[in-house]
C-alpha cells in the first residue's frame, strides 16, 4: 500500500498512481476494492485499488483477499491521514492480532474524532475494529450517536447525555453458543412432532437434561461410546434420585455409531449434535448407514461447526480447529454437499438452518441440517 498527501504539479513517475499501485505492497482487504473505496473515499481520499490474483499464471483461480492500494489527497493533513489509517487498516484486515479490551472503545473514539461519527460505513467500521465484540460495539455506537447529536445541536456531549444515569447493573452476557445450539435443536424437534428421541453421542447429557424439561418428549435415549461420559450424564440427571414417572422417560446406554444397533430402530427423531467432526472421515460412511440406513428415524438433526466462522473467534489461532479432538471442520458448502448426498442415498429430504449469529460474510458459528424421511412406504411405517 502507498499513501501520499500529494501536492499539485508532480511530474515523472509520481504523476502515475497506477505505477505506485503496481509497486506497492499488498494489503489484506476482506471485501476487496469496493470496500476500500467505501471506507476511504468519503474521507477525501482518491483511491486506486487493484485486486491481487491468487496466482498470476492461473487467472481462472480468481483474486486473493489482497489489494494493491494507493491513497492520495490534496486536502488532508498528515495527522488526519494517520488517524484514518490507524482505524481503517485493521478494519480492512478484519483481524485484530491482540486481545480487544474495553479501552479500545476510547481509542476508537479518540482517533475517530471529527470523521467517524458521520461516516456512512460507521457501523461496519466500529464492528470490525472491535473484533465484533457486541458489547463493545454497542457501547461505541451509542457514544458515537451522542457525538453526532451534539454536533447537530451545536452543543456538548455532556449536555446531551446529562439525563442518562450511569449504568449500575451488570452488563448482560450473550447466550453461550452451546445453549443456542440446544435451543435450536429443541425447536426443530418440536416442529417435527417428535416424541421419542435419540441423542446419539450424548456426551455428558446436557441435551438429554434439556429434553426432559419438556413433557412433549415422552422417551429420550442417550447413547455414547464412552462409559465415563455416561457416568457423568447419569450424575447430572440424578437418575438414582429421579421419580419413577420421570425415570421411565429416559435411558442411557453405551453404543458405537460405527455399527448398526437394533436398539436404535423405531424412534421419531435422532440428534447428532457436534458428533460427526469427532470421527475420521473414512468412518463417516459407517455412521451414515447405522443412522440413516439402519435406524431410519423419521427426523435426523445434525449440527457441526462452520469452519468459515473460526476467524471470528478472538482466542483461536489461524488455521486451528475449535477442539483438539476434531478430525475436520467443514465449510457451509462442504457440509451441504455431504448432507445432500446422504439424503439422496437414503430417501430423506434435507434443509439447512443457521445456529448462532448469522454473519453476512462467514455465516453462523454452527450449521444444522434437518433431515426428514420422504420415502412414502417407510415414512408411513415410521
Amino acid at each position: 500500500m502507498t499513501a501520499r498527501i500529494r501536492k499539485r504539479g508532480r511530474t515523472g513517475r509520481d504523476a502515475d498512481p497506477t505505477a505506485d499501485a503496481r509497486a506497492g505492497a499488498a494489503l489484506p482487504a476482506r471485501g476487496g476494492p469496493d470496500l476500500v473505496r467505501k471506507l476511504f473515499e468519503p474521507l477525501g481520499w482518491t483511491v486506486t485499488a487493484e485486486p491481487v490474483p491468487l496466482d498470476g499464471e492461473f487467472p481462472a483461480w480468481g483474486d486473493s483477499r489482497y489489494v494493491r492500494l494507493v491513497l492520495e489527497s490534496d486536502t488532508l493533513t498528515l495527522a488526519e491521514a494517520l488517524r484514518h489509517l490507524y482505524v481503517l487498516l485493521p478494519v480492512l484486515d478484519d483481524a485484530k492480532h491482540y486481545w480487544v479490551a474495553p479501552d479500545e472503545v476510547d481509542k476508537l473514539l479518540r482517533v475517530g474524532e471529527g470523521w467517524l461519527p458521520g461516516h456512512p460505513e460507521q457501523r461496519l467500521i466500529t464492528s470490525r475494529y472491535l473484533s465484533r465484540r457486541w458489547a463493545l460495539t454497542r457501547q461505541a455506537t451509542e457514544r458515537l450517536e451522542l457525538v453526532r447529536l451534539a454536533e447537530t445541536d451545536d452543543s456538548e456531549v455532556e449536555e446531551i447525555d446529562n439525563a442518562v444515569e450511569a449504568e449500575t447493573e451488570a452488563e448482560e452476557k450473550p447466550t453461550p453458543l452451546a445453549v443456542q445450539r440446544r435451543e435450536a435443536i429443541v425447536t426443530a424437534l418440536r416442529q417435527s412432532g417428535a416424541a421419542r428421541v435419540l441423542d446419539l453421542g450424548c456426551g455428558q447429557g446436557q441435551l438429554v437434561q434439556t429434553l426432559l424439561k419438556d413433557p412433549a418428549f415422552t422417551e429420550i435415549v442417550g447413547v455414547d461410546v464412552s462409559m465415563r461420559a455416561l457416568t457423568i450424564a447419569s450424575r447430572r440427571l440424578k437418575l438414582d434420585r429421579m421419580g419413577e414417572r420421570q425415570a421411565s422417560r429416559v435411558q442411557l446406554f453405551q453404543g458405537s455409531l460405527a455399527y448398526t444397533d437394533a436398539r436404535l430402530k423405531g424412534y421419531d427423531a435422532a440428534v447428532l449434535s457436534e458428533v460427526i467432526e469427532h470421527l475420521d472421515l473414512p468412518r463417516l460412511p459407517a455412521l451414515e448407514y447405522a443412522v440413516f440406513g439402519s435406524a431410519r428415524p423419521r427426523t435426523v438433526l445434525v449440527t457441526t461447526p462452520n469452519v468459515e466462522y473460526n476467524v471470528r473467534w478472538e482466542s483461536l489461532p489461524a488455521g486451528h480447529v475449535r477442539h483438539g479432538d476434531h478430525r475436520f471442520e467443514w465449510t457451509r458448502t462442504e457440509f451441504r454437499a455431504w448432507a445432500e448426498a446422504v439424503a439422496e442415498r437414503h430417501g430423506y429430504g434435507v434443509a439447512f438452518e443457521p445456529v448462532g449469529p448469522d454473519d453476512p460474510e462467514v455465516g453462523p458459528p454452527t450449521q444444522m441440517a434437518v433431515f426428514t424421511l420422504t420415502t412414502p412406504k417407510e415414512a408411513k411405517a415410521a
